[in-house]
């Protein structure tokens, strides 16, 4: 990836931020907890509220509730409301009508915006991450708005890795492009030199050890304008598509009836192939929060105080001679466990999962099996 461009173009200084959130996953590695229709954003995963509140009381202090939307899908949409309910105005759930990848969704997020600021700065951000440090976070968004409203620049936030993962994708940092903030609260922003898919584990190994590389969280920041040139310059035939709705919005026509229409018709493709991969105006702020995906159903341990044996639970749970076991139970059932080790016991209404967590990276093999149950539908 070629030298970032640093050609300076501030948005108007009445302009406003704003974030859109990405709330349309399915979090099956979360099953049986994570349905279609109220998958793991949904849930209070970690912590007592759903992840997307959690995510949309983060950003609060930087964006209004008004300048704060969240992208769904129809068959999200109703719980997702209902998570949304006092958070942000109802108006500002908005629903695809069919999964179209990130691209797509970027691209109405990018239309959302410029129907009420042509020239507007706006982050993308996922809905489902754990994130405890909420000042550090709020202040590396800050910078990451400060940076793409002094530049053409699409700005990402970089996760410093912790481990050589092979389940993210990672972000190549270069030279410092420039800083942002003032004094202590000074923040250095690094050229993108490239963006890499999930390594091997030996890659990954290098990753660690190089220092330049850093975990892709799905955090993008730019302004309307930046990211809109973007599509027309590398992704022509998705922004033939997405100008259909931009059009519609600047005509003030009903919202859901042109993506009923258009957006089935857009062209599906993730955010990260169709625009950051092809441009050479990437820069990069590195996180000073701590961050987790929470990918599966191990994940969770780290984020809660086991017993002395190592087990976690949450609900009504009862170990004996078990250890470094994770168990959740809803309520009314009583989960019990006699001499097993290193499982993963979910139990809700309708279905219970007990597998290896050695595992949990392969319950869509089993997820393709409760497919073919007779009650499916239920149940997925």
């Amino acid at each position: 990836m070629a030298k970032a461009k640093t050609s300076r173009s501030p948005a108007p200084a009445q302009s406003e931020p704003y974030v859109v959130i990405i709330a349309g996953g399915k979090g099956e590695r979360f099953w049986p907890q994570s349905r279609a229709a109220r998958p793991k954003h949904l849930l209070p995963v970690v912590g007592d509220e759903p992840l997307l509140a959690q995510t949309l009381r983060r950003v609060k202090a930087v964006v209004p509730a008004k300048n704060t939307f969240v992208i769904t899908s129809a068959v999200q949409a109703r719980e997702v409301a209902k998570v949304c309910r006092g958070l942000i105005p109802s108006a500002n759930v908005v629903a695809e009508p069919a999964g179209r990848d990130t691209a797509a969704a970027v691209g109405l997020a990018a239309a959302l915006v410029g129907a009420r600021d042509p020239h507007g700065v706006f982050a993308v951000l996922p809905a489902d991450h754990v994130i405890h440090d909420t000042k550090a976070y709020q202040a590396d968004l800050r910078a990451a708005f400060a940076a793409a409203g002094a530049a053409e620049v699409m700005v990402t936030i970089g996760i410093p890795p912790t481990e050589p993962a092979t389940g993210f994708g990672y972000v190549q940092r270069g030279g410092e492009w420039g800083r942002v903030g003032e004094g202590k609260a000074a923040k250095v922003v690094y050229e993108v030199k490239r963006f890499v898919e999930k390594p091997k584990l030996e890659v990954a190994q290098q990753y660690l050890k190089s220092g330049d590389y850093m975990w892709n969280a799905g955090m993008f920041i730019w302004s309307v304008p930046v990211v809109e040139a973007a599509f027309a310059a590398h992704a022509p035939e998705l922004d033939a598509g997405l100008a259909k709705i931009r059009s519609a919005l600047k005509k003030k026509r009903p919202l859901a009836a042109t993506l009923a229409k258009v957006y089935p018709t857009l062209q599906k493709i993730s955010v990260d192939y169709a625009l950051l991969e092809k441009s050479t105006n990437v820069v990069t702020i590195p996180a000073t929060f701590d961050w987790d995906d929470v990918g599966a159903w191990p994940a969770v341990a780290k984020h809660f105080t086991p017993d002395a044996a190592g087990n976690v639970a949450r609900g009504d749970v009862l170990v004996e001679q078990a250890a470094n076991n994770i168990v959740f139970s809803e309520k009314g059932h009583v989960v019990t466990l006699l001499g097993v080790d290193d499982l993963v016991v979910v139990h809700t209404a309708d279905a219970t999962l007990v597998m290896p967590k050695a595992k949990a990276q392969d319950i869509k093999a089993l997820l393709a099996k409760v497919a073919g149950h007779k009650r499916a539908a239920k149940l997925l």
